[in-house]
């Protein structure tokens, strides 16, 4: 699933963009100033960032300077209402990737949404780094420091779905719904529960205290992102 930021004081054109964008592959947090936004920088992980330029409390391509600056290189585009070739000259000098001037039509922004996340796409090997762990699931092998962990095919279906929205909160239903694919009628309630439950057991260190496979209470799991 792709995770986008849209950091838009607009409320209503907020909401009109985030509607247009959300499907079942694409989820949209959404920030009405810049530290909001912060927050939820440090909190997650995102595929493309949407950008004001002007906010309540500064502007969208002072934010975007500073990851830029923290080598941060998560593509962006950046809303005006500016219709000047100086504002967009500004924009991209400062890392944007591309530039959209208001008013503009929601067909166009997901078509340029669409493009970018296309784009910087990288080809899956299959290997994800993340703290202590190594996990490679097109050749099943799964490391903690270094040591070989054995996961059993669903164990490894649900670490995968957890490890790639890493820093989102993962629905109980989309995971059950992603890691039992092979069409069975009912699914066990307990089955998701259980199953995590190992699962911590073979990563945590103190599986009574995870560190990494966290429990979002009221809404599913989530693999917890480290600095």
């Amino acid at each position: 699933m792709n995770h986008i930021l849209l950091v838009e004081d607009d409320e209503a054109l907020s909401r009109g963009i985030a509607m247009a964008l959300e499907s079942p592959a694409c989820a949209v947090v959404r920030a009405g100033a810049l530290s909001q936004a912060r927050g939820h920088l440090r909190g997650g992980r995102f595929d493309l960032l949407i950008l004001d330029i002007n906010l309540p409390d500064g502007s969208g391509i002072d934010l975007l300077r500073t990851l830029r600056a923290n080598a941060d290189s998560t593509p962006a585009i950046l809303l005006t209402a500016n219709d000047l070739e100086l504002d967009e000259v500004t924009g991209l000098e400062a890392g944007a990737d591309d530039y959209i001037t208001k008013p503009f039509s929601l067909a166009v922004l997901r078509a340029r949404v669409g493009a970018h996340l296309r784009r910087s796409m990288p080809q899956d090997s299959g290997k994800i780094a993340a703290g202590p762990f190594v996990f490679d699931f097109e050749a099943m092998d799964f490391r903690r420091n270094g040591v070989a962990v054995e996961l059993s095919k669903t164990e490894q279906k649900l670490l995968r779905v957890l490890v790639e929205n890493r820093g989102h909160a993962v629905p109980r239903a989309t995971l059950v719904d992603r890691v039992w694919t092979d069409g069975a009628a009912f699914v066990e309630e307990n089955a998701l529960s259980v199953t995590v439950k190992r699962l911590r057991g073979k990563l945590e260190a103190d599986p009574a205290k995870p560190e990494y496979l966290k429990t979002v209470y009221g809404i599913g799991y989530t693999w917890a992102v480290h600095p």
